[in-house]
């Protein structure tokens, strides 16, 4: 039966450029995941979109003297052609400065309120004395409490992961102009975390999540084990979502409050654009229905603490049945961190692949590849150029590429351009046959588990079964004593082909595409993505990348090709790399 899948991918700021750490650790995974729920038939949503409020885009608009929204823009913009550019199938990758969001943020506010789990409370704050006004957290750094990190934000530290208060910090300094910040009181609302603990959160952790990440599920129990308090969750500043109280004009709802509440908002929006303005509850409300929720390990505390806290508080929202309850997360499959040559990624110090100048240089598929094999699931891992290419080189272009290329030319010489008709098999070909039609099952019970890496080596290894299928049974010495066995030997290597193409697609949907209209099929596998705009009730217009899944053909079962198909004559898929890219690449960090 056809389940229903939620994959929600971490919001990325809108202030600066992706690279390779970003869609290794929350993109990439996300798609994959959705793209394999589609062959199989399941109904998935997969949603994001630009984080527009976070003061890492108000540090850049005061730097550069810009206004925060026509920062958010641009780069919302550059996320949008990305994206497509490198086959992340977002059903729609939208924005939190929405009337959408701000609305459906600002409810969520209301109704925490109304059941008793916001409270006010009188906090001392850092004031900048030079600039006459509250700094943001993020416009405050100093020496972690916990590790002793002396660069970390006054929200969290990127060393231990601790969620910090900028008043924790040791020796703390304005990230703007170095002065020390003063204490000042002013007046917030808090997110009341101890008694939403006691409200189910503390129990929810403790059950049902034996298919957790063990570096997840561990952190996140600890994080409520060592005590709960409650959060702030505005705060001073005049760029975000209003409060939606009385007297309390000039303050914002906290962004890592509102920005979670996207996932709610943007499957909202995402009915609203195709006129089915319920069909949202089908993720949110189906108890049967699946919510995955693809993060950086930075990450953890927010989706396995603070936002089921939320959806705990809410209950139900836009919905009158009072069975109903929100999902809570089925998965938080969080990734560590992936470095780059050794050393940490930086875009300040510019040590960092951008992922769109990699797009200017490397075809998309070859980039998921690696990002895949290298994918920092349970450790941090490292992009290394040396690995990049010896991996293009090895494994997609001598082994999966050359295998279709040397099948596909072969028939097409040979056969008439078309699928061959077999002779009776043998035992070396249904045993070739079966072992890649077993593969399906387990291969995808992989990829459901988000075991990515796992996957895609379990692939790449029946792509090698196939090529010493093919070596073994040498249909270019065949063909000059006996047709018929060349026949056989080239129709069960096609048919092998066509399910490697299958299992491949999650992680190479461009080539996959490729060979499957070499292959001699109509239609396409997957569904396009598409850049749409929206005009909003307020009269605002906003752009988003959207998905259509209407064309989509391809299904998660084993290889039916026909004999007598006509094929397509085949171009190669990848493209050998000459070693000398790598000392260019690594000349360009750091510059």
């Amino acid at each position: 039966m056809a389940e229903y899948i939620l994959v929600a991918v971490a919001w990325p700021y809108a202030s600066a450029k992706i690279h390779t750490g970003n869609v290794t650790g929350s993109h990439l995974p996300g798609d994959i995941c959705a793209r394999y729920h589609r062959l199989k038939g399941d109904h998935v949503l997969m949603v994001s979109g630009s984080d527009s409020h976070g003061t890492p885009i108000t540090v850049v608009a005061d730097k550069e003297g810009r206004h925060p929204r026509e920062v958010f823009e641009h780069f919302h913009q550059g996320f949008l052609e990305l994206f497509q550019r490198l086959g992340i199938s977002y059903d729609l990758f939208t924005h939190t400065d929405t009337e959408n969001h701000h609305r459906v943020a600002q409810d969520f506010f209301l109704a925490l309120l109304h059941k008793g789990y916001l409270y006010t409370q009188v906090e001392k704050q850092m004031y900048s004395e030079t600039q006459r006004r509250f700094l943001p957290d993020r416009y405050v750094e100093g020496t972690c409490p916990v590790c002793g990190y002396e660069a970390a934000r006054g929200d969290q530290c990127d060393r231990c992961n601790t969620l910090l208060d900028p008043t924790d910090l040791i020796n703390p300094r304005s990230k703007i102009d170095g002065s020390t910040p003063v204490l000042r009181e002013t007046e917030h609302f808090y997110l009341d975390l101890p008694k939403l603990a006691r409200a189910g959160l503390t129990e929810w952790l403790q059950t049902g999540k034996e298919h957790w990440r063990p570096n997840v599920i561990n952190f996140a129990r600890q994080y409520v084990g060592e005590g709960l308090q409650g959060r702030p969750i505005t705060r001073d500043l005049d760029w975000g979502i209003p409060v939606p109280v009385a007297g309390w004009e000039g303050k914002c709802l906290y962004v890592w409050f509102e920005a979670v509440i996207g996932y709610f908002s943007a499957s909202i929006e995402w009915a609203h654009n195709h006129n089915r303005p319920e069909a949202w509850k089908d993720w949110w409300y189906n108890p049967s229905a699946k919510t995955l929720y693809f993060i950086g390990k930075d990450n953890i505390p927010f989706h396995t603490v603070i936002w089921p806290a939320e959806l705990l508080g809410v209950e139900r929202l836009y919905d009158d049945d009072p069975e109903h309850k929100l999902n809570l997360p089925y998965d938080v499959p969080a990734n560590e961190f992936m470095n780059l040559e050794g050393q940490k990624i930086s875009g300040s110090r510019n040590w960092a692949v951008w992922m769109d100048e990699a797009l200017d240089r490397y075809d998309p598929d070859p980039l998921r590849y690696y990002l895949t094999a290298a994918m920092p699931e349970t450790r941090d891992t490292d992009w290394l150029w040396e690995e990049f290419v010896r991996r293009n080189n090895d494994e997609l272009v001598a082994t999966w590429g050359n295998l279709v290329h040397r099948a596909l030319t072969f028939a097409y010489r040979h056969f008439d351009g078309r699928v061959p008709t077999p002779g009776t098999l043998e035992d070396v070909d249904t045993s070739l046959l079966s072992r890649i039609e077993g593969g399906f099952e387990p291969i995808g019970d992989l990829i459901a588990g988000c075991k990515f890496r796992a996957a895609l080596s379990e692939v790449m290894a029946l792509a090698r079964e196939a090529n010493r299928y093919l070596e073994t049974k040498s249909p270019w010495f065949q063909i000059k004593e006996d047709r018929q066995a060349a026949a056989t030997s080239i129709y069960v290597a096609l048919r092998a082909i066509d399910s490697l193409k299958i299992l491949f697609a999650p992680f190479l949907p461009f080539t996959s595409e490729k060979l499957h209209r070499y292959l001699g099929y109509e239609g396409t596998l997957f569904g396009k993505p598409y850049t749409a705009t929206f005009e909003e009730p307020g009269g605002r217009v906003h752009e988003a990348l959207c998905y259509d899944n209407s064309p989509a053909t391809g299904e998660w079962t084993p290889s039916q090709l026909p004999p007598g198909q006509p094929l397509q004559w085949p171009e190669p898929l990848f493209t050998k790399l000459d070693e000398s890219i790598i000392e260019e690449e690594k000349a360009r960090l750091g510059r």
